[in-house]
């Protein structure tokens, strides 16, 4: 590559993602110890193992001109349709919910790489189209590419997942110039027809949109891991207790405290200062990667790395708003810090895009 090209990678964007990383393995220790103990399995290692595949994943994408990617973005959705539709006849079914495949001694949900496959796929579309007229009718398209998936990862069911492929969409479409009154009417349907979903939904979802306006109705049941969270962030005061120090962690109280629930770890202990330099991080790391989709001339890129971001600001609002009981729970994990392989490989793989589009803003590539 040339050096002229190396010139446009972001490095504020690299390194903050790197100490989001680093923050992930030190949190996650401290999270899941008590569980690696009980069962011998060690969830850093495994991490360690995912971040390793993910960051030569990331490297590859970067190096490679993301039109590359984008040339294969129709394979690339049906093929991730067709693994989604694996998973719902053959997929290994865990807590109720049939959301994995297995690939020799791991495991992967099709269902994260879902939202990269729709991204792309959208980008490509979206920026094809950048000279049709903006009327309703141009939203058939996009929208059939986003249900399908969305449809798909319902069944499972995982209805944090699903419902996330709305809110990209939309910034995708605001980018490409759909007019506002638009996506506020689209807005306003999906409001509308919210009363019909109620029903739809299976018995725990219910009761987790039931504890969200209401964490006391049901305290040892759907309610007790906001309830729990909730204490062990507030423990931490301004300091924290420090770093293996929570009672809520250590004492086991707090469940899932290493995926869904590891900003209430922080939280316990770090205390707010160290949450709010979580939050600082996660802010230049969307400031970089919207400041780059917003200095690509390209509509490929603008289209993909506004969905990318997107996608992980999303995550982060949703899963801190889940821990301080201000979202319903629905089960997405914080990015480059929750553990799971599946979830850390779309993150490096969209950083890894957002890098490449990046290094190819007018002036650098």
């Amino acid at each position: 590559m040339s050096r002229r090209l190396w010139r446009g990678l972001d490095r504020p964007l690299v390194w903050t993602t790197l100490l989001l990383l680093l923050i992930g393995l030190v949190m996650l220790y401290s999270a899941s110890y008590q569980r690696a103990h009980a069962t011998g399995t060690s969830f850093v290692a495994r991490q360690l193992l995912w971040l390793a595949l993910g960051l030569g994943m990331a490297a590859l994408l970067m190096i490679v001109d993301y039109h590359r990617w984008l040339e294969g973005a129709y394979l690339f959705y049906g093929f991730n349709v067709l693994l989604l539709g694996l998973v719902l006849l053959v997929g290994e079914t865990r807590g109720g919910a049939q959301r994995w495949l297995a690939a020799g001694p791991l495991t992967f949900q099709p269902s994260e790489l879902a939202k990269l496959s729709t991204i792309v796929i959208l980008a490509r579309y979206l920026a094809e189209h950048r000279d049709a007229p903006r009327r309703w009718r141009s939203l058939v398209v996009p929208f059939v590419f986003v249900l399908i998936p969305m449809g798909l990862v319902l069944k499972e069911p995982n209805l944090g997942t699903a419902a996330l492929f709305l809110p990209i969409l939309m910034a995708m479409l605001f980018v490409w110039g759909i007019p506002t009154r638009v996506l506020w009417t689209v807005a306003g349907v999906g409001l509308a027809a919210a009363p019909i979903g109620w029903w739809l939904l299976h018995d725990y979802q219910r009761a987790r949109l039931l504890v969200f306006v209401n964490p006391n109705l049901e305290p040892l049941g759907a309610g007790y891991t906001v309830l729990q969270s909730k204490i062990a962030i507030g423990s931490g005061l301004l300091w924290g207790r420090g770093w293996f120090a929570g009672t809520q962690n250590q004492l086991n109280f707090l469940p899932e405290r290493h995926t869904d629930f590891i900003f209430s770890v922080i939280g316990e202990e770090w205390g707010f200062l160290g949450a709010f330099g979580l939050l600082l991080l996660y802010g230049v790391l969307l400031h970089r990667g919207f400041r780059i989709a917003a200095e690509s001339h390209d509509p490929f890129g603008q289209l993909l790395v506004t969905g990318l971001m997107t996608m992980v600001g999303c995550h982060v609002l949703i899963n801190i708003g889940m821990a301080l009981g201000l979202m319903p729970v629905v089960g997405l994990p914080l990015p480059f810090i929750s553990y799971g392989g599946s979830w850390l490989l779309t993150c490096l793989a969209a950083l890894g895009m957002v890098c490449s589009v990046g290094m190819r803003r007018p002036g650098f590539g």
